[in-house]
C-alpha cells in the first residue's frame, strides 16, 4: 500500500521496495523524464537507514521486536501529518525518506527476527542486509561486496536498458540483453566445470 502511495501520489518512487526503486531510479539515470531521481535517492537512503535501526535495536534492545514497531509507527504518522501540510517539493522528499525510513525498519526486523516465511524482493532483502548487518549497525559486515554489486547491478541494468530503447528501440536493448546472458551463462557452465 505505502508503495502505491509514494508511487502514485510522492512522484514515481517507491519507499519499501527496493528492487523496483533501483530500476526506476536506473531509468531516470539512462534518461526516462517521468522519474524524480532526488526522490529515489532520499528513499533509497532512508530504507537503508531504517535497517541500520533495526540492526542497532536487534542488538541493543531486549525486547526490540515491540520497539521496533512503535518507531515505524511513529515514522507513518509523522510522515501522515507532513503530508496532510501540503506537499511541497522539500515536504514530499520528507514523506519520502520517512517512510523509507520505516520501511526499511520493518524490512529489517522481519529478516533478523527471522520470520522466513514474509518474502521481501530480492534487492529490498539485499539493502536490509547490507545495512542491518554492516558494521555501522554493530554486525561484521560480512557479504557486503556481493550485496553491493547485485545493487549496482540491477541499477545498471535498468540505466542501461532505458538508454538503449530510448535511442534505438526494445528490440537492441532485448538483443544486448540476450548477448550479457549468454555470456553470463557461458562462465557459468564454464567455472562449474572447472571447480
Amino acid at each position: 500500500m505505502l508503495d502505491a502511495v509514494s508511487y502514485l501520489g510522492l512522484g514515481h518512487v517507491f519507499v519499501a521496495n527496493m528492487t523496483g526503486n533501483v530500476v526506476v531510479l536506473g531509468m531516470a539515470l539512462g534518461g526516462s523524464p517521468d522519474f524524480s531521481t532526488p526522490g529515489c535517492l532520499v528513499a533509497l537512503a532512508g530504507f537503508v537507514g531504517g535497517t541500520v535501526v533495526s540492526g542497532r535495536l536487534a542488538r541493543a534492545v531486549p525486547r526490540w521486536p515491540l520497539l521496533a514497531l512503535v518507531v515505524e509507527s511513529v515514522l507513518l504518522v509523522a510522515a501522515t501529518v507532513v503530508a496532510f501540510a501540503g506537499l511541497t517539493s522539500g515536504r514530499r522528499l520528507a514523506v519520502i525518506c520517512l517512510l523509507g525510513l520505516a520501511m526499511g525498519l520493518r524490512t529489517a526486523s522481519i529478516r533478523l527476527a527471522g520470520v522466513s516465511d514474509i518474502t521481501t524482493t530480492v534487492i529490498t532483502s539485499t539493502l536490509a542486509a547490507l545495512g542491518a548487518h554492516s558494521a555501522l549497525a554493530g554486525g561484521d559486515g560480512a557479504g557486503w561486496g556481493r550485496r553491493l554489486g547485485a545493487v549496482l547491478l540491477l541499477l545498471a541494468g535498468a540505466g542501461g536498458g532505458a538508454w538503449l530503447i530510448l535511442r534505438w528501440g526494445p528490440g537492441v536493448a532485448l538483443a544486448v540483453a540476450v548477448g550479457l546472458q549468454g555470456v553470463a551463462g557461458g562462465a557459468y557452465a564454464y567455472l562449474s566445470r572447472h571447480r
